[in-house]
């Protein structure tokens, strides 16, 4: 069964994030044909990826965009979590659960509910529905908040290039998917235009249509132990909640981890690693959905495709951790390969 979280419990980092409950919006009623009394609706829904909120990364984002809007327009909201295992169907219903009860805009967190929500938003036309990551519904009242994860990837090689001893690094993917393909493409390319000579040792947790890999810690902690017995010195990962299994073996061994999504060194949860965590890959998933609600709250919902890229700020690195800053030739390098990228000088590829 589904799990739906309170509005006021606080999980994990989001916690800090957190605010309290304001009041709800007004209510709207869906009718039988999908229309409602209200464009606003009563609030937000945010419906969660594989691994729900609590992952310090990827749903956590979403999150705070999720509570910063509530607080800042005084809108209600129902954030839900997948269940295990759940089929496209299982979507289906939750989204149209969701959108019934007037929750306006309506948002799936993740490329999985891309197919739920194409069929959901035809028969609700009148409520606006967010899809994350992923560019192929097009629908009037779809909005399609994708990132340039491959350029923000490409800093993380840099980086991680600048900061190996062993000349050795990883990356871990939760899923080999189109979209973590992208994170890779982005690493790799920078560590060799970086540095030729340097290794770059890649894994995938798991295959599609298993998606574990991005919600079990134990296979990311697996994955990187094997690529710290392979001289690795330095492992980026993009895996979700599975991440924080790598976190912990790297930092366990006093190596460099990079983080993902949202900047991993400054989660609570964390905290005991943090000081391993040498950067994260971060992405303004919580900056998209904030800007989405804005959209509905101002009578002009977005539609179609909207990009984060690294000029805009969508993407990038975080330095939090005061080690990175630190690190004078790994800064230069950063900065200079992220001018290049928003100059064109630079083009990253995708892996596709």
């Amino acid at each position: 069964m589904r799990r739906v979280s309170k509005l006021a419990a606080a999980v994990g980092t989001a916690a800090a994030l957190a605010v309290s409950a304001t009041a709800c919006g007004s209510t709207s009623t869906e009718s039988p044909s999908g229309s409602s009394e209200s464009s606003k609706g009563k609030g937000i829904a945010l419906a969660y990826d594989v691994g729900g909120r609590g992952d310090q990364s990827f749903n956590d984002a979403a999150y705070a965009g999720f509570e910063k809007a509530k607080k800042d327009f005084g809108l209600g909201g129902e954030d839900v979590e997948p269940s295990d295992g759940e089929s496209d169907a299982d979507k289906v219903q939750r989204l149209t659960d969701l959108a019934r009860q007037g929750y306006n805009p309506v948002i799936g967190v993740g490329f999985a509910y891309a197919k739920p929500i194409e069929e959901v938003a035809e028969k609700f036309p009148k409520t606006t529905f967010g899809l994350i990551d992923d560019n192929t519904v097009q629908a009037e009242n779809v909005a399609n908040l994708v990132f340039n994860e491959e350029q923000g990837s490409y800093l993380a090689g840099v980086a991680a290039a600048k900061a190996t001893k062993t000349k050795v690094v990883g990356f871990v993917g939760g899923v080999e998917v189109p979209l973590i393909k992208k994170f890779e493409a982005g690493f790799v390319q920078g560590v060799k235009d970086t540095d030729k000579s340097i290794e770059v040792k890649t894994q995938y947790l798991t295959q599609p249509p298993n998606m574990d890999g991005f919600s079990k810690p134990d296979l990311g902690k697996e994955a990187a132990r094997g690529q710290l017995d392979a001289k690795a010195d330095v492992v980026y990962h993009a895996a979700g909640l599975a991440g924080q299994g790598v976190i912990e073996a790297v930092a366990a061994q006093d190596k460099w981890v990079i983080g993902v999504d949202s900047d991993q060194y400054a989660q609570k949860t964390l905290a005991k690693y943090k000081e391993r965590i040498l950067t994260s890959m971060t992405k303004d998933v919580s900056g998209a959905v904030y800007d989405l609600v804005k959209s509905v709250q101002d009578g002009k919902p977005l539609s179609g495709e909207t990009r984060f890229d690294l000029e805009s700020g969508g993407v990038g690195l975080s330095d939090s951790n005061p080690a990175f800053t630190g690190m004078t030739e790994l800064q230069e390098a950063v900065k200079k390969a992220k001018e290049g990228i928003v100059s064109g000088e630079i083009e990253v590829g995708t892996g596709a």
